[in-house]
């Protein structure tokens, strides 16, 4: 065994991504086409050659069981797994109070694994990271938490930890979410040092804050809130610094690349990301390979091209199984099995899966989730009045179907 135990925390609602997150658990809502959101991390610590996991489930998990079933089964080396692991209630009658009781309630796992080093990362952000380098970073310094932090605009403080840092790279000021006066990274006013929630801990150091922190009746046992204000006063807490991290053969202008895909316009502009010419978030990296569950599908398909009657797709991401028959999509991501009939134009979307889509129809900045049937001739995203009388548009005027929907149909 290496002696690093990774624990992901894969268990929240994610209730600022409704309606998706209605049948499925954050973690579990389908991204980019061929993903989910999961899979990003879980590439991340592949990638790192780091294979034992585990990953921390509650909420609505089990599309997201069924996923890791499918997509991350390891299984004949020893130290080799990734098991994903329910809510058992071992410490009591109740469900996980926050994130580091997550962990607390599953030292019985560290109990048994022994590692040095614990790895403790959330379940729900789109980014590459080499995680090595940040494990060797923390080793380097001796530390007793390493936590991975990026620059963000001033503007966003109140929805990240806030952290103060040395020129050694040491921590010596947190707030978490702070309403107001956020301290600001100095001489660069318009950006603040934001915690990613990736952690890595000292095994022993760790188990210890955890149990001292569930004796608290105050805490509500969250590590920005708690723990970590516990532990950087005490001169052992270093900050990595997302940017330096180097992956083989990624282009620089995705350097530094992380997204919260916590809302619906958040989750949104990722996909986009995806489709530029030069996309700050690449797929394609050869050296850095995506996995993913694949169904048993055919290849995309586009047919027909006659006068208006033409199936293309420019500037798009187009997954297995779709079928574009005379229609045009435009600057959009199709996930498996949509089927898009002919004179339909689709720009600037997003359609998870398993979906089929009239002739006729004209859709405009619309999120559709699975197993979606949209009647012939329907038109949205072009009336944000008609639109809001019909179905969920974001505060950035995205058009929401949630999975399942009848659209148009009387």
């Amino acid at each position: 065994m290496s002696g690093i135990l990774s624990m992901i925390l894969a268990g929240g609602e994610g209730t600022r991504l409704f309606p998706f997150t209605s049948n499925r658990a954050k973690p579990a809502v389908p991204f980019g086409g061929s993903y989910r959101i999961i899979d990003f991390v879980l590439n991340n610590f592949v990638n790192s050659d780091l294979h034992s996991i585990f990953v921390l489930t509650q909420f609505k998990s089990h599309s997201l069981m069924k996923h890791l079933s499918q997509a991350w089964r390891i299984s004949g080396l020893t130290g080799y797994f990734i098991d994903p692991i329910p809510a058992q209630m071992r410490m009591g009658k109740h469900w996980y109070k926050g994130t580091c009781d997550a962990i607390y309630q599953n030292l019985n796992l560290i109990d048994d694994y022994d590692p040095e080093v614990v790895c403790v990362f959330g379940g729900d952000h789109i980014y590459k990271m080499e995680i090595r380098q940040m494990i060797d970073f923390h080793k380097n310094k001796g530390a007793e938490l390493t936590v991975a932090a990026i620059p963000v605009p001033v503007e966003m403080a109140g929805q990240f930890g806030v952290i103060e840092v040395d020129e050694n790279g040491k921590m010596i000021g947190f707030e978490e979410k702070p309403k107001q006066n956020p301290k600001t990274i100095p001489n660069r006013p318009t950006h603040v040092m934001a915690s990613m929630g990736n952690y890595v801990f000292d095994a022993d150091a760790m188990v210890n804050y955890l149990q001292i922190d569930a004796e608290d009746d105050d805490s509500i046992h969250d590590f920005g809130y708690n723990i970590l204000p516990m532990m950087f006063p005490n001169g052992n807490v270093y900050v990595y610094d997302f940017s330096t991290n180097v992956i083989m053969g990624e282009p620089a202008n995705s350097k530094g690349y992380w997204r919260d895909v916590g809302t619906v316009d958040a989750y949104y502009e990722a996909n986009m990301d995806l489709i530029a010419a030069t996309p700050s978030f690449d797929l394609y990296n050869r050296h850095w390979p995506l996995r993913s569950y694949s169904p048993a599908v055919p290849p995309a398909k586009f047919v027909h091209n006659q006068e208006e009657r033409t199936g293309h797709a420019i500037n798009s991401a187009v997954s297995s199984g779709c079928i574009i028959s005379g229609a045009l999509v435009n600057k959009s991501i199709l996930g498996y099995r949509v089927h898009v009939h002919s004179r339909t134009s689709i720009e600037q979307s997003v359609i998870m899966g398993n979906t089929d889509i009239g002739p006729d129809c004209r859709i405009r900045r619309a999120i559709i989730d699975k197993d979606v049937m949209v009647a012939p001739g329907t038109i949205i995203g072009e009336n944000p009045e008609l639109d809001r009388q019909r179905f969920q548009v974001s505060e950035g005027g995205v058009v929401v179907i949630p999975k399942g929907a009848r659209v148009g149909f009387v």
